[in-house]
């Protein structure tokens, strides 16, 4: 088994004096740990995704499983930089210095992690998560041993994963060990983005806004020319063997309008993803602070945006995820799938996310 290469003591003793090294790391660190994240590395993260549970409890699977056969169960949720980032969204859960009242340098991370630590970690972690569902008399006894061979992994968690520059490496660590890749990034680093020698599985594009003026207004960068380098890496995707994905968060009250699909449709005449999906802003972690719950759109909202845009763009409504409140617009008749999960769910997305029953609930609070 290729763990016990690493001496996980010195690993962690590493990850321990990196965040004990001055007060404003020591306070981010407690911040996040008490909202269930796991650090990996010195600046990695690892936190269970709310579909993992809801896999193994309740027969409940993300969209993830529906339109790209992504098992709930075994997918690793990470980020190789918890904490750094070019953006200040407001639409973000991420810890920013204002939430907290401290400052550190979000531009750069002070080191650089060896990719195979962070992928050995984060498996390792995600085992240590499901495996406390072992004994759980909700849970299905078979999955959870499935998880225990986590085969995806979603490069989205927290922070902008392309801060870390061996990011191709982390790639390909992955995809050596079988597990599949879905790098999500906001597109202010097209530079990293194009030396990248081993591509993502998939490789999603974050976008909130549709011009430049609206770029500043909403997602806040903290460094110059900002949008120049999104623009950038939209015209980069094209090059790219993988499915490239839009994914538009849908803010009410600030992107849900006429004026954004049209902004929208510019972007994506130039970088010609394969899919675009439309998901509802969710009024959550430190967003919290920043935006309201009357932000957050509801289903029939995020339809009716995303039936306006495929509309525009010429692009196929293939499927929707009420649960998760996303839709998925195409340019090709069916999404490539990536794994064994649901394997119809494009076309009856309603079998893998049945209603929760009150029973369950009940169940869940024990």
């Amino acid at each position: 088994m290729r763990g016990k290469q690493f001496d996980w003591r010195r690993v962690a003793e590493e990850r321990n004096a990196f965040w004990s090294a001055n007060p404003v790391y020591r306070l981010v660190y407690e911040s996040m740990r008490k909202q269930g994240y796991h650090f990996i590395g010195r600046t990695g993260v690892v936190k269970r995704c709310h579909w993992t549970r809801e896999a193994v409890v309740n027969h409940r699977f993300c969209y993830k499983c529906l339109w790209y056969g992504i098992e709930s169960h075994r997918c690793i949720q990470m980020s190789p930089v918890a904490i750094w980032c070019w953006n200040r969204c407001q639409h973000c859960w991420r810890v920013q210095p204002e939430d907290i009242g401290v400052h550190w340098d979000e531009t750069k991370p002070p080191v650089v992690d060896d990719p195979s630590v962070l992928v050995e970690e984060s498996i390792r972690v995600h085992r240590q998560i499901m495996a406390g569902f072992k004994g759980n008399p909700v849970a299905d006894q078979k999955m959870v041993e499935e998880a225990m061979n986590p085969k995806h992994a979603a490069i989205s968690l927290t922070g902008e994963p392309l801060l870390y520059t061996r990011i191709g490496d982390l790639i390909r660590e992955y995809h050596k060990r079988g597990i599949t890749t879905f790098l999500v990034t906001h597109g202010t680093r097209p530079d990293v983005l194009a030396g990248i020698d081993e591509e993502p599985t998939q490789l999603y594009l974050s976008l909130e806004a549709w011009s430049r003026e609206k770029y500043l207004e909403f997602n806040r960068p903290i460094v110059p020319r900002a949008w120049d380098l999104v623009v950038e890496t939209i015209e980069l995707l094209p090059s790219f063997k993988a499915p490239t994905v839009y994914r538009i968060t849908l803010i009410k009250g600030f992107n849900d309008t006429s004026e954004a699909i049209k902004g929208f449709r510019k972007l994506i005449e130039i970088g010609n993803p394969t899919y675009v999906e439309v998901k509802a802003y969710m009024y959550m972690g430190y967003s919290r602070s920043r935006l309201k719950p009357d932000n957050m759109p509801s289903h029939e909202e995020v339809k009716a945006f995303a039936e306006k845009l495929a509309e525009e763009i010429g692009y196929m409504y293939l499927s929707e995820s009420i649960p998760s409140r996303v839709v998925l617009l195409s340019r090709i008749d069916k999404p490539v799938r990536h794994g064994r999960g649901c394997p119809d769910g494009v076309r009856h997305p309603e079998k893998y996310a049945p209603p929760v029953t009150a029973e369950y609930e009940e169940l869940r609070e024990q």
